[in-house]
């Protein structure tokens, strides 16, 4: 196998639920192979291998997160640990010279983020979120048909939801909702994609205002279970909503409202099915004589995916890591951008709620 072709090798920091479909995706995407996997122990991540059907002689199994970043023929890292623990281990990962995906949310806040990606800029290595649904080509079949002026015009309005209601034992006892693991709660696991989604449809510019909106609820120990907020950008004359929660059904919706068009999907986080995608369109639509009806229905348009978006997520990510070891390309700065601009809208909404529901001007 010639150097081009040599597959980027994959660790594994944790053994997170979510791990198990990002390790299924290393497996589908064509230009990687997951190498080793880690976990606080090594009965842990024996197990983790085990359930998954991942056990090969090719496949190391270490039970601690410094043993992985040792080992000298792992490329890269996927890293879903709690929140509180990635200052630390993305750091850790970054001047070990390990290219990184991170989960999400990234940080607790921006000024840890901004401290990961200098380590990761300072050690010439790749840095990316774990956000799938970017690597959807329904994704870019979207923007394609917002940024058309005549079948759309100017976004005037975005709303974006994630919500789901996991139950009792999930509010009781998952990270999530723990303050010394995963602090930011539902705005951090849920509000992530909704921030994420809105900065999409505005082509990553940053909101005037952001405003939390009234209807927050905690848990007994201070986390956020349920928020909302607006965004406002005042040049453009343009307004977001998005709502995220743990207690509520499961939703996972996104609206985009332009002044001669609409973009509506609700599942832009996880599509209803793996290898197709859709969304509905609608350009021009005016009320019929009367008012008796439209001269236009939404189209559906519908995107076929040759592989899931997790997998289209690790291969992108892995010819980023492949071009930067055999080409000496620089790291794609596009994807900490990404990143940095949604928590610092992450932040802004907490900041709101922490203040009693006040504006914060970006």
């Amino acid at each position: 196998m010639s150097n081009s072709e040599t597959p980027i090798h994959f660790g594994i920091i944790g053994c997170a639920e979510i791990a198990r479909k990002v390790s299924r995706a290393i497996y589908l995407s064509p230009n990687s192979t997951l190498h080793a996997i880690a976990s606080r122990s090594i009965e842990k991540a024996n197990n983790f291998a085990i359930k998954n059907n991942l056990l090969s002689n090719s496949l190391k199994i270490y039970g601690s997160y410094s043993e992985l970043l040792d080992d000298p023929l792992v490329d890269a890292v996927y890293m879903p640990l709690p929140t509180s623990l990635h200052l630390h281990w993305a750091i850790c990962a970054a001047e070990k010279k390990k290219h990184l995906l991170l989960e999400k949310p990234t940080a607790l806040n921006v000024e840890e983020l901004d401290k990961i990606v200098d380590a990761c800029e300072k050690n010439g290595v790749q840095f990316m979120d774990a956000s799938m649904w970017y690597h959807h080509p329904r994704t870019c079949k979207m923007m394609e048909m917002i940024l058309d002026s005549k079948l759309f015009g100017h976004v005037k309005a975005i709303h974006s939801s994630s919500s789901y209601s996991p139950g009792q034992e999930f509010l009781e006892n998952d990270i999530r909702v723990k303050p010394d693991l995963d602090g930011l709660g539902a705005l951090g696991d849920a509000g992530w994609y909704c921030i994420g989604a809105i900065l999409w449809a505005m082509n990553q510019t940053l909101p005037t205002t952001v405003t939390a909106l009234p209807g927050v609820a905690r848990n007994s120990a201070g986390v956020i279970l349920t928020c909302s907020a607006s965004l406002y950008w005042e040049k453009e004359e343009t307004v977001a909503t998005l709502y995220c929660s743990f207690v509520s059904h499961e939703t996972m919706d996104l609206r985009v409202y332009g002044s001669n068009g609409t973009c509506y999907l609700y599942d832009f986080i996880i599509p209803f099915d793996e290898n197709s995608a859709s969304f509905n369109f609608t350009s021009g639509a005016k009320f019929v004589d009367l008012h008796i009806g439209w001269n236009v229905k939404p189209q559906v348009v519908e995107v076929a995916s040759q592989l899931p978006q997790e997998a289209l997520m690790i291969q992108e990510f892995a010819s980023l890591v492949k071009a930067i070891k055999v080409s000496r390309s620089k790291p794609e700065s596009k994807w900490p951008r990404t990143s940095r601009l949604t928590q610092l809208v992450l932040d802004a909404v907490n900041k709101s709620i922490d203040t009693g529901l006040q504006p914060v001007h970006m």
